[in-house]
């Protein structure tokens, strides 16, 4: 059987690929890399980093080229063959890594390049590779007895499974609940929800209007919908997603999931010589230690929390006094706050959406790139896709190709929710000459009904440009060794700092004037509707932090305390976070953490305080713009060369006293979050 995964492309046939491609294809690469692995270290007790490591990073690139489309499919175009493919694989991923981890000659090649006369020859990013590997295999257990390792292997492949189980039930969820509604049910929802909402009816083959999980038809119900009861019912069929309450209580149940991946990971620290998770997980990132991870959320949160309970107060006052309405519930907090930010700005997302087309968007985000870091986005019409929504562009600098990238931005059926970028070809050097980047970028956002466009939310928007940071991260590294090109071996708290960077190019005047047009007339997003936006920018953004800092000291909290002997309930220490950090007390029947991909299913585990750590690198690196002009052309080349291009080569903390000077200050977040800089 030709099998289009074995093939050498420069980019994935993707129409081609299908279920049945997938085990052998993988099986026969991890089969002919051990061969191939233990034939190089057995040919020569002498190694080097062009007779060795070279030809193991060229089979390893090989397994992740034929691994690469094979995940991203599984996300975005999800079947049962493909899932059960998908599958079958991670257990044997799992243990071609911990038997790459845990193999005593590789260990020993590394070991004897490192204190050979050829390291100090090599280049930094030669250099640093060799470094993180020698980290990685103490962190694989490769000094641990036989028995201790064995368990090891088993943990990871066990691990590997629970997370996909994880993720499999979320969608499963997502995608069970649908809710017929009427045209008056739906009072108060703008006309582009409703239209979405008829048109995914239309899909299914029914009439009137349609309801799903997907979040752009959740969160205009939530914002919108005047019918407080349907806010009930889909606010509650949301937040029990894979738990056992709501509409679809223990059908898809992650509980138990929950239980198992917290033991193991518990389990897999300890064999490691750490005495819980989250001091394994800060063992490849910035932060140094546990505390110090939770003296930064917590000096956070004591100087967000006070303008956080302002908010609440302000926000419970205007439901009372112009609506009496007595108790805010969970499912009015975004109604009610849509309500007063319209009261208080004269502005909706409504009036903002016309004038941010998805075509327009992308132009101007294209544009804006080209003015910050002088390279060129094209689109490519011709090329292999699985589905119609997916576009292909190409990044040129000085006239040459440098990368390409496939987006893939509206929501559909079997599509895990969410956006993301991940890593298609990764730049590095082969034989054959140097091997360009590319990526895949992936949103769910509302496509288009009918004749009409895709417009965004300023939500969307600024998802748009975060995805987009990671994208360029990726693609405009200049390394060549695929261990630290790109966002490859970047400490995993740093790598948000490109992706939220870029999202302050949402609220510049001088950007929106060509990132905006309106669908109908091209015209910009005119200077009052501006103002009022940039006006309401921070509405509420202290209680929007202290959520983030909710998720953040709950995950960290939960790996640092989890105990084998006796377990935590995890719902008892989410209540505690959020008597610490919140203000708005869900109702006892949300389970937000039987979803909570992040950190279950989505490499997070002890590091959502990643997001936060990051935004105060990229607000703090930002604040250079703000002095030195936001278009400033030798600003930008120089983030985009001390940082972006650098890729994994150095340690994070150097890169940004490199560009910024100085080691990163929390104060420029405070102040572009609108949150007092006094304690």
């Amino acid at each position: 059987m030709s099998n289009p995964l074995l093939e050498d492309h420069h980019l994935p046939p993707l129409s081609r690929i299908r279920a049945e491609h997938v085990e052998p294809a993988v099986s026969h690469l991890i089969e002919r890399n051990r061969a191939a692995i233990d034939d190089l270290l057995d040919s020569s007790d002498s190694y080097s980093w062009e007779q060795t490591l070279q030809p193991i990073e060229d089979l390893e690139d090989d397994l992740e080229r034929c691994w690469a489309p094979v995940s991203h499919l599984n996300g975005v175009m999800n079947s049962e063959a493909l899932r059960e493919a998908y599958n079958r694989c991670l257990p044997m991923l799992s243990e071609y890594s911990t038997w790459m981890g845990q193999h005593p000659a590789l260990y020993g090649a590394y070991r004897q390049i490192a204190d050979g006369a050829e390291y100090a020859r090599l280049d930094g990013a030669r250099r640093k590779a060799i470094d993180n590997a020698l980290r990685d295999f103490r962190l694989a257990g490769v000094a641990l007895p036989p028995e201790q390792q064995r368990r090891y292997g088993e943990i990871q492949r066990r691990l590997s499974e629970l997370g996909s189980k994880f993720s499999e039930n979320v969608l499963d969820a997502t995608h069970a609940w649908t809710r017929e509604a009427s045209e008056e049910e739906l009072a108060g929802l703008p006309p582009t929800a409703l239209a979405s909402a008829r048109q995914a009816a239309s899909r299914v083959g029914r009439e009137g209007y349609l309801l799903t999980l997907e979040m752009p038809s959740v969160l205009p119900v939530l914002t919108y919908c005047d019918n407080a009861a349907l806010r009930e019912e889909v606010y509650t069929a949301n937040v029990t997603r894979a738990s056992g309450e709501g509409p679809h209580g223990g059908q898809w149940d992650n509980s138990a999931l929950i239980g198992e991946i917290l033991d193991l990971r518990l389990e897999l620290a300890r064999l490691l010589g750490f005495d819980n998770y989250a001091e394994l997980s800060l063992a490849t990132k910035m932060a140094e230690s546990p505390r110090q991870v939770i003296d930064f959320l917590e000096q956070l949160a004591q100087r967000s929390r006070p303008q956080a309970q302002r908010e609440w107060r302000e926000l419970g006052e205007f439901a009372r006094e112009q609506y009496g309405v007595q108790q805010l519930n969970a499912w009015d907090v975004a109604y009610y706050g849509e309500k007063l930010k319209q009261a208080r700005y004269r502005v909706s997302q409504e009036e903002i959406r016309p004038y941010l087309p998805v075509d327009r968007v992308l132009s101007g985000l294209f544009q804006l790139v080209e003015r910050l870091y002088q390279v060129e986005v094209r689109e490519l019409g011709d090329f292999d896709r699985y589905h119609d929504d997916l576009r292909l562009f190409e990044v040129r600098q000085e006239g040459a190709a440098i990368a390409q990238f496939y987006l893939d931005i509206y929501a559909r059926a079997d599509k895990r929710g969410g956006a993301w970028m991940a890593d298609c070809r990764v730049r590095r050097q082969r034989k054959d000459g140097l091997q360009l980047p590319v990526a895949f970028l992936v949103c769910n956002f509302t496509p288009p009904v009918g004749d009409a466009p895709s417009l965004l939310t300023e939500q969307e928007l600024t998802t748009l440009f975060h995805e987009f940071g990671h994208g360029l991260h990726h693609m405009l590294t200049r390394q060549h060794v695929a261990a630290v090109s790109g966002i490859n071996g970047v400490a995993w708290d740093a790598v948000e700092l490109p992706s939220q960077f870029l999202e302050n190019w949402c609220y510049e005047p001088e950007a929106l004037a060509f990132i905006t047009g309106h669908f109908e007339t091209g015209e910009p997003l005119p200077r009052e509707l501006l103002d009022k936006m940039l006006a309401a920018k921070n509405f509420q953004s202290a209680m929007f932090m202290v959520r983030q800092l909710e998720f953040a000291l709950f995950d960290f909290r939960l790996h640092m305390e989890w105990s084998l002997e006796q377990p935590p309930s995890v719902q008892d220490l989410l209540d505690a976070v959020r008597e610490q950090v919140a203000v708005l007390k869900p109702p006892a029947f949300n389970r937000f953490q039987h979803s909570f991909s992040h950190i279950f299913a989505g490499g997070y585990a002890a590091g959502y305080y990643s997001y936060k750590w990051a935004e105060v690198l990229s607000a703090d690196a930002f604040s250079r713009f703000e002095e030195e002009g936001i278009f400033n052309r030798v600003t930008g080349a120089e983030f985009r060369d001390k940082v972006l291009a650098v890729g994994g080569s150095q340690d994070a903390m150097d890169l940004f006293v490199n560009f910024r000077g100085r080691e990163p200050d929390i104060e420029a977040l405070l102040r572009h979050s609108g949150i007092a800089a006094v304690e």
